[in-house]
């Protein structure tokens, strides 16, 4: 930025570890005789613990990047905390005034910081929906990653029982109700490559047991 159009421009370093004691401020090096050396000023978002009511209170944006940041790392062995704090910052982007673009952007940032167990996201999923039919307003976010997610799966599935019909000319009920139970993207892929050399329906039985028997 200096050197095309000559304006001055600050380095901020943003520290999202966990360690407070650790603050570097200046980054150096020499070799040869040269020196090179910068520094900088830094925030700290572990300090901001300290003045949570503040982040609140606050209607920039980022008060809700940092929170959710926070609340991630404080609920990385409590999912069902995490979803509680999840819906909450979800909440308040609807309370705040945001514009729609900035309602958009924020909640893509902590749909993607948050992440829940499949089932609990399937929980959150579906409060947001909720807020989604009040409010009006329409999200790339996990309600149509689930969607899609959805899709994937049940098109993969009808694949692989397609393959095994074409093949075999009846496919046991057995296999097809296991293959409905999968929803794992990859292990359909698996399966469906298996499907189209096995020689039989029972040696694919077989496979099918043997992937699917420690789920």
């Amino acid at each position: 930025m200096f050197d095309r159009h000559k304006q001055r421009v600050i380095s901020l370093a943003v520290l999202a570890d966990e360690q407070a004691n650790w603050r570097p401020s200046n980054y150096s090096y020499q070799l040869g005789g040269c020196r090179v050396s910068l520094e900088f000023p830094i925030a700290k978002l572990l300090d901001y613990e300290a003045t949570w009511e503040t982040l609140e209170q606050t209607t920039n944006p980022f008060g809700i990047i940092v929170m959710a940041h926070l609340k991630t790392k404080a609920t990385q062995r409590n999912p069902e905390n995490r979803l509680q704090w999840k819906l909450s910052l979800v909440r308040r982007l609807f309370e705040r005034g945001y514009s729609r673009e900035d309602v958009q952007e924020l909640f893509r940032f902590i749909d993607w910081i948050m992440v829940l167990p499949r089932e609990l996201a399937l929980s959150f999923t579906t409060e947001v929906k909720s807020y989604q039919e009040v409010q009006r307003m329409r999200y790339v976010t996990s309600i149509e990653r689930f969607a899609k997610e959805e899709g994937i799966v049940e098109t993969a599935r009808e694949s692989v029982i397609e393959v095994l019909d074409t093949r075999f000319g009846e496919v046991p009920t057995s296999i097809v109700e296991a293959i409905n139970k999968i929803d794992q993207p990859s292990l359909l892929k698996t399966l469906l490559k298996r499907a189209i050399a096995i020689p039989s329906t029972t040696e694919f039985q077989q496979l099918l047991d043997n992937l699917t028997s420690g789920e």
